[in-house]
């Protein structure tokens, strides 16, 4: 006779783990709702309700602040789609589009800043909402590039294989954009994710302690919290900054990302038997939920049915017409230099009667101070990061353990160090061209090793079984197996380290803790003085030789050998 449970049509309705995600998704609620009061309050209720340094109100700020970077990231991932998509697939768009992003990640954030705070402000007059607007988007400034350099590199290295398995199943570009394309380059675009959103805790100071020139707006938030605690010499303040930064990492790690990286281990070239796959409770919450997979199934659908709706045309093209590519080709280069030539002879124009000669040099030769030590530090990081993140990559194991330590050391804020760096230079009379060169790197070093991870992670199990069965290891096994397969990788990060190096010199050449200040010789301590002081003109002649500097070294340097390792290392 069968046991009588009692209660038991209530698990027909519903699981434990539909309780679980009903409470998840009541949380994630609160919090949208918790973080979006007060955006169309009145501007002026930022000075009348000032900041405190009261650990109280650190989880408004912490929730806000998050707020603020999952807007960014979101906003990163909807350009990466589209931006990195169109630069791979078409040719013609890519002469331009990839010069365009290499310009983009040489503006320094605090040039963004000052560029686009008057027109967000302008967007939603006397309220709240311009400064949000404001603050997002110098978040998304410091988020999108490196993912869309990542995503841009993924579909330029896709295996030929793949590529006619999609063919001879006569997928349409739609589906092939969402069976293909996306699931292939996803893996390492997590981890640029990632990246991207400690990124963000690293300029979260500039992005939400607004101030440039006779405009001041501090918003509600952590970045606003630590600018406050500097100002004022607050060790403790600084002390629950840091602690409230760690527990919100560890928080959307195991919520958002945790599962992610769990999730896009089926998006791998082959799977190896017998190893640990990463594993998440919120994944394994969102599988058995009974609410998430009707959402799930109604997404599915969704996508099918664009799919569907996109057919695939076979229709060939007449032999007979001659193709218009070429003379396409010479319109649209024709266009886009006569486009570069007006741009930058207006530019040059404004500053050439601006601009004595002297200061052009100055200038010109701090940016050479600035770019050495960029060089050097991208030097020393790749030695150290590079072998590690190998080791790393290819343990699924230790990737896990690592996965929330790294995030939560390139989400460290080079901000929270100046009290150690001007103690320490200050008091043994160090000098600063030297002593504050590795604050530059701080935040940006981890772009090579998130990047070298996602390399070595994809680097196939039959290649590492050659490897062995040959007995080929030491050095040789360098420089035969690991160096090459993780070298596309490794170039993408490094040219979004070193972009984001240079920008990272606009906090890290002038440090300051309260009234003292610490300054190195270099084009970023000349831009942070620039924007203090509100002249736009300085403004515009800092930013513009940065942006002039990173693009002829991408164009020179980075580019050739991205383009070297993609055509030499990629998996066919």
């Amino acid at each position: 006779m069968k046991r009588f449970a009692p209660y038991v049509f209530l698990s027909e309705l519903a699981t434990r783990w539909d309780v679980l995600a009903f409470f998840v998704i009541i949380g994630l609620i609160a919090f949208l709702g918790e973080t979006s009061r007060g955006l169309f309050a009145p501007l002026s209720q930022l000075s009348s309700v000032p900041l405190s340094l009261d650990p109280i109100h650190l989880p408004e700020y912490a929730a806000r602040t998050t707020f603020r970077m999952l807007a960014g990231l979101v906003l990163s991932l909807i350009f990466t789609l589209t931006y990195a998509t169109w630069a791979a697939k078409s040719e013609r768009a890519g002469k331009l589009l990839v010069p365009i992003l290499d310009i983009l990640q040489s503006v320094p954030i605090l040039g963004f800043i000052s560029i686009t705070v008057v027109f967000f402000l302008s967007l939603a007059p006397g309220r709240v909402l311009g400064a949000e607007f404001a603050s997002i988007f110098a978040i998304f400034t410091s988020q999108a590039w490196n993912m869309a350099f990542s995503f841009y590199q993924s579909l330029r290295t896709i295996p030929t294989e793949l590529t006619e398995a999609a063919e001879s199943f006569r997928l349409s570009p739609w589906m092939r954009f969402w069976q293909l394309e996306v699931p292939f380059g996803m893996p390492a675009l997590i981890w640029n994710m990632m990246m991207s959103m400690s990124g963000g805790w690293f300029f979260v100071v500039a992005s939400e302690s607004i101030s440039v020139g006779h405009t001041t707006v501090a918003l509600p938030g952590v970045g606003s919290y630590i600018a406050l605690a500097i100002a004022q010499k607050n060790l403790e303040a600084i002390g629950w900054a840091i602690f409230t930064m760690l527990i919100v990492i560890l928080l959307y790690d195991q919520l958002l990302f945790r599962p992610l990286v769990a999730w896009v281990d089926r998006f791998r070239v082959e799977q190896e038997p017998g190893v640990r796959v990463p594993n998440s409770w919120a994944l394994t919450m969102m599988r058995r939920s009974r609410l998430i997979q009707a959402a799930t199934v109604a997404f599915h659908a969704a996508v099918l049915w664009t799919s569907r709706a996109v057919k695939r045309s076979d229709t060939p093209l007449p032999q007979d017409i001659p193709q218009p590519k070429r003379s396409l080709d010479l319109l649209w280069v024709s266009l886009v230099i006569a486009a570069v030539v007006l741009g930058l002879w207006h530019i040059v124009a404004v500053l050439i009667a601006n601009t004595p000669l002297r200061e052009a040099i100055q200038v010109c030769g701090l940016a050479f101070l600035t770019m050495l030590r960029v060089f050097i530090l991208i030097v020393l990081a790749s030695l150290i990061w590079v072998p590690i993140g190998v080791w790393v990559g290819m343990r699924p194991s230790a990737a896990q353990m690592v996965q929330p330590v790294a995030q939560f050391m390139a989400a460290f804020p080079a901000n929270l160090l100046f009290p150690i760096a001007v103690f320490g230079i200050v008091r043994w009379r160090l000098d600063p061209d030297i002593y504050l060169s590795p604050l530059m790197i701080l935040g940006t070093q981890w772009y090579i090793l998130f990047n070298v991870i996602a390399g070595a992670s994809a680097i196939p199990a039959e290649m590492r079984y050659v490897a062995a069965n040959f007995r080929v290891s030491g050095w040789l096994w360098w420089r035969k197996v690991a160096l090459p397969a993780v070298l596309p990788f490794y170039v993408t990060g490094a040219i979004t380290a070193s972009g984001g190096s240079w920008n990272a010199a606009i906090v890290a050449e002038l440090a300051s803790w309260g009234d003292t200040q610490v300054k190195a010789s270099g084009l970023g301590a000349y831009i942070a003085e620039a924007t203090t002081a509100g002249d736009f003109h300085r403004i515009v002649l800092g930013i513009g030789t940065m942006s002039l500097f990173v693009v002829v070294i991408n164009r020179f340097f980075w580019r050739p050998l991205y383009y070297y390792a993609e055509r030499k290392y990629r998996l066919t």
